[in-house]
């Protein structure tokens, strides 16, 4: 049940993901601590796919073995696939404007208190020295600077690596980065797709997409529209406004995609395509981790990852905030909802609800 309520309530990202997951199996739960949460973020950025999904799949693992795993993931994912499956149906159907469900004006001041929240608890526990510090903060600037995330991650894994690699260990890390190329198929142009064609150009964007949504848009225009034909650019634009306007993970574009092209067994198995590489990988990584540990190289290059990782959120934030602070009333809707969040610690649902009845209000007044 706490993945499907996160799934529900996950607006805003990977990064607002990320805080809510924190906020639920550290904060009211205490599963874990807040250095081992942020240690399987750090992890979870080294693997293609969406990284809050696989955090939630690896957490599911974590607490109740292959179970957890399956389920977690299928109940982070469940909500968005239905509301998106929704919205395309409609879409196809009457023409309906996409956004026109758009709550994020009162969602999105919210979550940034939330991932300001979440973000200052981890800073607290895993900024204990000067030079962590300067890795957090040279990975955030590397990302406002529009460096690529996974070129940061490694940076920061292979500096921290090579430090504890001198005859002075230090504590912690691990890590190794690999760069996957994407993988191009030929193909013939066409208005109308396969299941088989379409499954296979969704399992592969799911096997090896790094990034955010304007990566996976990227991937999309390549395969879908430029090589295949089987949408308009406009179309696809109306997919990734779909799958950035409702909560749970990004991916759920594919939803929309499949739908457009072949029909609710094309949402299917697009759904399918794009997401069951994440539950392959997350599996395969709760076999390696242990084996990472074991060796104290890799274990400072992962901890050099998990502060890279603390760096990315924190330019997320920054972008966040670009985004949802847009007027008087944004700013005083994150102000109240972070004031709230550290003087009583509500729970972030009654807050998410809070914005979206302000969205509601403001989008109907």
């Amino acid at each position: 049940m706490l993945f499907l309520k996160l799934g529900v309530i996950g607006f805003g990202g990977p990064a607002a993901h990320i805080a809510l997951m924190r906020d639920e199996v550290v904060r009211r739960r205490r599963w874990l601590d807040d250095a081992e949460f942020l240690r399987l973020v750090g992890a979870c950025n080294l693997i293609p796919g969406p990284n809050s999904t696989e955090l939630a799949i690896h957490l599911g693992h974590r607490r109740a073995g292959w179970r957890g795993l399956v389920l977690a993931g299928a109940a982070f994912i469940g909500p968005a696939v239905v509301i998106v499956g929704v919205l395309a149906w409609l879409y196809e159907r009457y023409g309906t404007d996409p956004t026109v469900l758009d709550l994020r004006y009162g969602i999105l001041p919210v979550i940034v208190a939330i991932v300001g929240q979440a973000l200052h608890g981890l800073a607290a526990a895993s900024l204990t020295r000067p030079a962590h510090v300067l890795l957090a903060a040279a990975a955030a600037a590397g990302f406002l600077a529009g460096v690529h995330e996974l070129a940061i991650l490694a940076a920061a894994g292979a500096a921290s690596a090579l430090v504890v690699a001198r005859p002075r260990p230090r504590r912690r890390g691990s890590g190794f980065a690999a760069l996957v190329l994407p993988l191009t198929t030929a193909s013939t142009r066409s208005s109308r797709a396969g299941l088989w064609p379409l499954f296979g150009v969704f399992l592969e964007i799911g096997s090896v997409l790094y990034g955010s949504g304007y990566v996976l848009l990227a991937f999309l225009q390549r395969n879908i529209v430029d090589e295949r034909g089987w949408l308009s650019t406009e179309q696809l634009l109306d997919a990734v406004a779909v799958g950035q306007v409702t909560p749970g993970p990004v991916f759920s574009t594919a939803t929309f995609v499949g739908w457009q092209v072949a029909g609710p067994a094309g949402a299917a198995v697009a759904t399918a395509g794009i997401f069951a590489p994440s539950f392959l990988f997350v599996a395969l990584l709760s076999r390696i981790l242990p084996v990472v540990e074991r060796h104290r190289t890799a274990r400072a290059a992962l901890d050099g990852v998990t502060l890279a990782s603390l760096g990315l959120m924190a330019g997320v934030l920054v972008e966040l905030v670009r985004t949802a602070v847009i007027d008087g009333l944004t700013a005083a809707i994150a102000v109240t909802a972070l004031a709230v969040a550290i003087r009583y610690r509500v729970n972030t649902v009654w807050l998410v609800g809070a914005g979206a009845l302000i969205g509601a209000l403001r989008a109907f007044l």
